[in-house]
């Protein structure tokens, strides 16, 4: 082909190969049958040949009888168009292309270091060979039982994002102990909703004293192997230290806060690096002028787009922010996270295929993940779970933390005895933090209207009460606790449920609404517990409300009713709003 027509298959640019789906709102990687396709989208070559545009135009191409038309028609239905009004061109390159509008560019949720960004380069089955090239890329970690086989798209789900302090990759020697094994230095436990109204970060500090349990790993050779657990040690060391893996922190996670696991991604210093040089930088704030001897941060009071060397530096600042202590250094972390969650969001970053392909690069060569979502398509699923949460409706907050009061010399934390634990069971409880829309709120009510009415005496409650994931015995304890403590004598314990549930569930059918608002009291569970439909016979052959007990069960007597908000002490912050560090 001559240099003024169409050029080479492989000198187009990556960027001009994304389409804009208009049924998803999604780019879409469409190759023309007739180019020859390259695994990879290679960087655009510009043709110097006579008769080339400038550097930074685009030539229209031009059509000879016989050329490819351009994209199928059949590749992506297009919109329906009004009576009358001019047909839509057909796909392929246009003459000018236009931006797509802001409603149609969905947003993306990728603060997460940039894991997610491949969502949008390798969704479709055009970008088929592209997704086996980010495949490879990807590191993963077979934790074992410590979390879920597979991900889950229609439950709420939690993943540990941990960033390590381990110095590998070029110019990190100098960050102190270059043999580091890598500890938990930074560790975020992200909670999404199962509507997906909302998230949660948590953030855990590294010096929390904790129990490190028992925890099996996998060893390179396919065996297996149990490192032993320690007590009353930093929370750091449940990573790295005597072998320990990823599986080992998520199951210390449970351990401390009682809030299981489900999946993990963690990064090292250089994967700060090139993540935030993959996006062009990064917008920070501060109110003071810095010049940090340790990290080597020097910045003037004021905003700041840092990338590199400089992000790196910004996150492991500490001694120039707040008390100089770890704590101060979250909020600062939360705050870059914040940012860089805006950063993705925005239509520059949607809209802008060539920039996609360069982070889907970076965040798949950067992380570990474990095997449950250690796929590029498993990933995909996750990110497109992740986007459908608003940014207002994410919460960065720290774990309610007090002085060791073993500690003479204050240098590390433990769990405040009095605030952490109803952050906990919020988080257990897929409770948001943050206020959500008025359709939510007006379901809310209706659900929490189930308990409201007459309640017929405990006498007059039947009960058959099935086990659905608590703890062994629990069925039995809740039978002896009823019948002997409350006087629901009509109660009969049948066993294991069909199946397990995460939440404890009491269903009943409309006539048996009073003694299920009755046993709902006596066992303090919520208006979401109470499932109206049908009920079951007893051993009677009478019709009796059924009892399944949850993995949230907390034993017999203990009320399931989770707090609607966490203490005014806890400090929050979402991800919305800009804060400058101080």
């Amino acid at each position: 082909m001559d240099a003024q027509g169409r050029g080479r298959a492989d000198d187009i640019d990556p960027a001009d190969q994304w389409v804009l789906n208009p049924n998803t709102g999604d780019y879409e990687l469409r190759l023309r049958p007739s180019a020859p396709q390259s695994p990879v989208p290679g960087p655009r070559r510009p043709d110097r040949g006579a008769g080339s545009a400038p550097t930074g135009t685009r030539t229209t191409p031009v059509r000879r009888p016989g050329d490819s038309p351009g994209l199928p028609d059949t590749d992506v239905p297009g919109p329906r168009r009004r009576r009358g009004a001019p047909a839509e061109p057909p796909p392929g390159r246009r003459r000018g292309r236009t931006k797509p509008k802001k409603s149609r560019a969905k947003k993306i949720l990728l603060w997460t270091g940039g894991t997610m960004a491949f969502v949008v380069v390798a969704a479709s089955a055009g970008g088929y060979l592209y997704l086996r090239h980010l495949e490879g890329n990807v590191q993963t970690t077979d934790i074992g039982s410590a979390g879920a086989s597979s991900f889950s798209k229609d439950e709420a789900f939690n993943i540990l994002i941990i960033g390590t302090d381990k110095r590998t990759g070029e110019g990190n020697e100098k960050y102190g102990d270059s043999g580091s094994v890598g500890h938990a230095d930074t560790t975020i436990l992200l909670h999404v909703s199962k509507d997906r109204s909302n998230a949660t970060a948590l953030s855990i500090p590294r010096d929390l004293i904790v129990d490190v349990p028992d925890c099996e790993t996998k060893q390179s050779d396919g065996s297996t192997k149990v490192i032993p657990g320690s007590t009353d040690v930093r929370f750091n060391t449940s990573l790295g230290q005597d072998g320990r893996d990823p599986g080992c922190t998520m199951r210390t996670v449970k351990a401390a806060t009682g809030i299981s696991v489900d999946h993990f991604m963690m990064a090292d210093f250089n994967a700060v690096k090139t993540l935030t040089t993959a996006v062009d930088g990064v917008e920070v704030c501060l109110a003071k002028d810095v010049d940090d001897d340790d990290s080597k941060l020097k910045l003037s009071a004021g905003k700041h787009t840092i990338e590199g060397e400089t992000a790196l530096a910004f996150l492991r600042t500490r001694h120039s922010f707040g008390n100089a202590g770890d704590l101060d250094r979250i909020k600062i972390q939360q705050q870059f996270l914040s940012s860089l969650m805006r950063k993705m969001s925005s239509s520059d970053t949607l809209t802008n295929p060539a920039k996609l392909v360069k982070l889907a690069e970076a965040a798949t060569k950067a992380l570990t993940v474990d095997t449950g979502i250690g796929k590029v398509s498993t990933l995909k699923d996750v990110a497109l779970q992740l986007k459908k949460v608003p940014t207002k409706n994410i919460t960065f907050l720290t774990t309610p933390v007090i002085d060791n009061p073993a500690e003479v010399v204050k240098a590390t934390v433990v769990v405040n005895p009095t605030t952490a634990q109803p952050v906990f069971d919020m988080i257990k409880d897929d409770v948001s933090f943050t206020t959500v829309k008025a359709q939510q709120k007006k379901e809310a009510a209706a659900v929490a209207a189930r308990l409201k009415g007459t309640q017929s005496e405990a006498a007059d409650v039947r009960v058959n009460i099935y086990n659905g994931g608590a703890e062994s015995g629990s069925a039995q304890e809740t039978l002896n606790w009823l019948q002997n403590g409350e006087g629901v004598t009509k109660s009969s314990q049948l066993g294991n449920a069909d199946e397990t549930l995460s939440k404890t569930t009491l269903e009943y059918s409309p006539d048996q609404a009073d003694q299920a608002r009755k046993l709902a009291d006596l066992m303090g569970l919520s208006g979401s517990a109470m499932k109206p439909g049908k009920s079951e016979t007893n051993s009677q052959g009478l019709p009796a409300i059924v009892l399944t007990l949850g993995k949230d069960f907390k034993g017999a007597g203990v009320s399931l009713t989770a707090p609607t908000k966490a203490p005014d002490t806890v400090e929050k912050s979402t991800a919305d709003k800009t804060v400058c560090a101080k």
